[in-house]
């Protein structure tokens, strides 16, 4: 089963902006991913194409079950 983090970002142009985190470590900690989120915001390390990260709109884990048929 595949795991991905979604960090969902607001920017200063008022649009969404997301990043994502494949296989995060568990349990994930709301707390510490809140807390990383505004390092990430503080830093102005990462872009969009829609502006830069302002503000802490969420986050979400999705699992993923993936089945393969074999069709001949």
């Amino acid at each position: 089963m595949a795991k991905i983090l979604e960090l969902d970002f607001v920017t200063n142009t008022g649009k969404n902006a997301r990043l994502t985190i494949d296989n995060p470590k568990e349990p994930v900690n709301a707390n510490t991913v809140k807390q990383s989120m505004a390092q990430i915001i503080a830093s102005n390390v990462f872009v969009s194409s829609n502006g830069s990260l302002a503000a802490i709109k969420g986050a979400r884990v999705i699992e993923r079950n993936v089945t393969k048929y074999e069709i001949s």
